[in-house]
C-alpha cells in the first residue's frame, strides 16, 4: 500500500495517490478506505468513483455550441445494502458556491441528495 503527495491545490488540499488512483484529499482516500472495508464487509457494493452527473447538457445554437455542458462529477457512487438505495458521496472540506449550486441541480434534476462527509 504505497502513496505519494502531489502538488498543492487553491484550496490548501494535498494530491495523494494511493495504488494508482490519484484522490484530490487525504480526506477522500480516507473516506475510500472506509468504503472498501464497508464493501468487503458487505454492508455496501458496487462502488464507483468519480461518476460524473450532467446537470444541464450543453447548449448549440445555428450548429456550433454556445455554452458548454454543466456536470457534477461525485467522489463516490455505491449501493448501500442496510439502507437499500444508491448513495452519492462528496467529500468536502470547504463549499464552494459552485458546489452548492451543483448540489442543488442534483436534487432538482436528478433528485439526488448528495451525502456531504
Amino acid at each position: 500500500m504505497f502513496y505519494k503527495r502531489k502538488k498543492e491545490s487553491k484550496y490548501k488540499n494535498k494530491k495523494v495517490e494511493f495504488n494508482g488512483i490519484t484522490f484530490d484529499s487525504l480526506r477522500e482516500l480516507k473516506r475510500y478506505k472506509e468504503l472498501l472495508l464497508l464493501e468487503r464487509a458487505n454492508k455496501i457494493k458496487d462502488l464507483e468513483l468519480q461518476v460524473k452527473y450532467t446537470l444541464i447538457p450543453k447548449q448549440i445554437k445555428n450548429k456550433r455550441v454556445v455554452e458548454r455542458e454543466c456536470s457534477y462529477k461525485a467522489d463516490f457512487k455505491y449501493y448501500d445494502n442496510v439502507l437499500k438505495c444508491i448513495v452519492v458521496e462528496d467529500t468536502k472540506g470547504f463549499k464552494t458556491n459552485e458546489y452548492k449550486i451543483k448540489k442543488k441541480l442534483m436534487l432538482y434534476v436528478h433528485d439526488i441528495e448528495i451525502k456531504e462527509i
